[in-house]
């Protein structure tokens, strides 16, 4: 049985002037964020009434979209269209870290990296700009040194990953799925024995953050809401929360000082089309009772 809950949240605007937002983090004191269409990666301080002031950290022309970092401090970043990850030095030049173009079917998007460097990044799967079919993919997973491997488990479109406390499991969202698909992670980093975490039917999850009850919370791409679900594999033992959001939610960020903000990321599409150009994306923040947990 899905035990649903709608709620409401009173949102407060941190930023605007966005086209299109995605990859938010919590590091260092502040959320970063990439900018698919003004091709740029930003740091946000937060100010004690909610609102932000955002910094530029670099520009990029590939289409910047998942970060994380290596365990040395170095940024990572997924730049899409060539289908690469990206790796800021310390004396700020970029660099390519990883080419996924030989196991990506399609854009490479959102990533989750671990604290030992592995990254776990998804794809499209096919042409979704270009109105191909959907087809399934994989995840790709890259060690720190930068060499990729591909999994082999069918996904379709995996988006948002999540890394429990333990980095031990790896929860990614279904983009066309509907759903949370599991998987262990061996000592090696490689994934094995998959498995269905959460069915959401009817949403379409972008964006995730979790918490320390092992909730994600994720943006649900079709449905402008932000979505709470504790999942355990028992389709008939459910439990989600809804809560309405100012505008189509894409990504989503648990942070703050005590991590128990939650940051969405705002936009009147996806397209490039319809919103490259137009900084009419935002990002807002309410309060929730539980801290983030995981990665990222």
């Amino acid at each position: 049985m899905d035990y649903s809950t709608q709620m409401h949240a009173d949102w407060t605007l941190v930023i605007d002037g966005i086209d299109f937002g995605e990859g938010p983090r919590w590091h260092d004191g502040r959320l970063w964020f990439s900018d698919f269409y003004q091709q740029t990666i930003s740091s946000v301080e937060i100010h004690p009434d909610g609102s932000g002031t955002r910094h530029v950290e670099l520009e990029h022309d590939g289409r910047p979209s998942g970060l994380g970092w290596l365990p040395d401090g170095r940024l990572l970043f997924v730049s899409m269209l060539d289908r690469k990850i990206m790796r800021r030095e310390a004396d700020g030049t970029v660099v390519v870290h990883a080419d996924l173009s030989e196991v990506a079917n399609g854009h490479v998007n959102d990533m989750v990296v671990s604290s030992e460097g592995v990254a776990y990044v998804g794809n499209f799967g096919f042409d979704f700009e270009g109105g191909e079919n959907v087809e399934a993919t994989t995840m790709a997973i890259v060690r720190p040194d930068g060499s990729v491997t591909a999994d082999d488990h069918p996904l379709l479109f995996p988006n948002g990953a999540v890394l429990t406390h333990s980095e031990r499991t790896l929860i990614v969202g279904e983009t066309f799925g509907g759903q949370y698909t599991a998987f262990t992670i061996d000592h090696d980093g490689s994934l094995t024995e998959p498995r269905i975490w959460a069915a959401v039917d009817g949403t379409a999850p972008d964006g995730c953050t979790l918490d320390d009850e092992e909730g994600i919370w994720f943006a649900d791409a079709v449905g402008q809401q932000i979505v709470r679900v504790v999942g355990s594999g028992d389709i008939d033992d459910l439990s989600t929360t809804h809560i309405g959001t100012p505008n189509n939610t894409y990504a989503c960020m648990l942070g703050g000082d005590d991590e128990q903000t939650l940051f969405i990321l705002t936009a009147d599409d996806a397209s490039p089309d319809k919103v490259a150009g137009t900084a009419s994306g935002a990002i807002y923040s309410t309060r929730v009772e539980v801290r983030h947990a995981g990665r990222p």
